[in-house]
């Protein structure tokens, strides 16, 4: 009895590593789309690409190979040596930081399946997280190729694709690892808010897709002002029907009206989450006595504020470039409120399986 229960706390703490490398794998990504470094490598040598340059002959290959990509040509001509490599690094660590993840994820698993500590349940959920996994892969390669071509940087929808798709990776980890976590929590309750707060965590999801495309965007650039968008609260030229054009829609790098649509958005849904997760925390505090829940309540209001101080911050040192350092802290605080929403829901939808059963035995 002693052995499983140590090899159920094994189980649990390596998923808990692998949840802790997926968020930091989300922030590395970040710092590679706040840096411009996406683009500097222009190969995808799974076996190969582990290695890095040593010699100078091989960082002038490189070199050479991005001296050819539209980003180079049209932003970055003129580069040094010492620029490119700076770059290089933190693509570099993205990607290499993936391929440790796939080592920490598939060498226990299999010890884990051969002493038969992983049942069949999770064992299906891992294989939907290895497929998840496989896909933000594929996604982020396809983002990378879209800057390789025509364009001189990634695809702002295939970026947020590849973010929001690494998000869901992130959220579906959280859910398996609060199941193993908390299978004998005492959560009786009366009241019930589990519709509410799954609606918190669908805005959540779409903010922080819309902060991939404000990311993409670099829309932030255009209006580093608070609480107006430049000059006025709703932007004219939103206004203007002449400016709602399908080109518009797929070649926002020609036009400021989809960045301002965007800017506009992620405003506008922040103020939206920041009230109504204030009030349905509130009512959760004062309406369910449950400790653990007010406990998670207080740390998603906490999270909220301060990501939304963070995002004004960031806003207001937009200024030529987007201000490295706030930039990530306003993600990784993101990616902390849409997990303490999703450990809150999954809290409250235990506790109403619980009753359910409770009532029928």
């Amino acid at each position: 009895m002693e052995n499983q229960k140590q090899l159920n706390s094994s189980v649990k703490w390596w998923l808990i590593i692998g949840l802790f490398m997926i968020f930091f794998q989300i922030l590395l990504g970040g710092i590679t789309r706040l840096t411009g470094s996406g683009l500097s490598i222009t190969k995808w040598d799974i076996i190969t690409g582990s290695i890095p340059p040593f010699s100078e002959s091989s960082w002038n290959a490189e070199f050479d190979l991005y001296k050819k990509t539209p980003q180079y040509q049209h932003i970055n001509q003129g580069m040094t040596l010492k620029e490119f490599k700076f770059i290089y690094f933190w693509e570099f660590i993205h990607r290499l930081w993936a391929r440790t993840m796939g080592f920490v994820f598939i060498i226990p698993l299999l010890f884990f399946i051969y002493k038969k500590y992983i049942d069949k349940n999770l064992a299906r959920q891992l294989f939907n997280v290895f497929i998840l996994a496989a896909l933000v892969a594929s996604v982020g390669w396809i983002m990378v190729a879209s800057g390789l071509i025509n364009r001189p940087w990634v695809n702002a929808y295939k970026l947020s694709f590849h973010l929001i798709l690494a998000v869901t990776l992130f959220s579906y980890l959280l859910w398996i690892v609060l199941s193993v976590s908390f299978k004998s929590l005492d959560l009786s309750s009366t009241s019930n808010f589990q519709s509410p707060v799954f609606f918190l965590v669908v805005l959540v999801f779409m903010q922080i897709f819309l902060g991939g495309m404000m990311s993409g965007m670099k829309a932030s650039l255009m209006y580093p002002t608070w609480p107006k968008i430049g000059t006025e609260y709703i932007p004219s030229i939103l206004l203007e029907s002449k400016h709602w054009l399908i080109n518009n829609l797929f070649f926002y790098e020609k036009n400021v009206f989809m960045p301002t649509f965007i800017h506009f958005l992620h405003r506008s849904l922040a103020y939206v989450i920041f009230i109504y997760a204030s009030y349905l925390t509130y009512s959760i505090i004062m309406k369910d006595k449950n400790k653990i829940l007010t406990l998670t309540c207080y740390i998603l209001i906490s999270l909220l504020i301060l990501q939304v101080l963070l995002g004004i911050l960031t806003l207001l040192n937009s200024t030529g470039s987007i201000p490295l350092l706030l930039g990530v802290l306003h993600q990784a605080i993101g990616i902390l409120l849409l997990g303490s929403c999703i450990t809150l829901y999954y809290l409250i939808k235990k506790r109403a399986f619980l009753n359910v059963n409770n009532s029928v035995s």
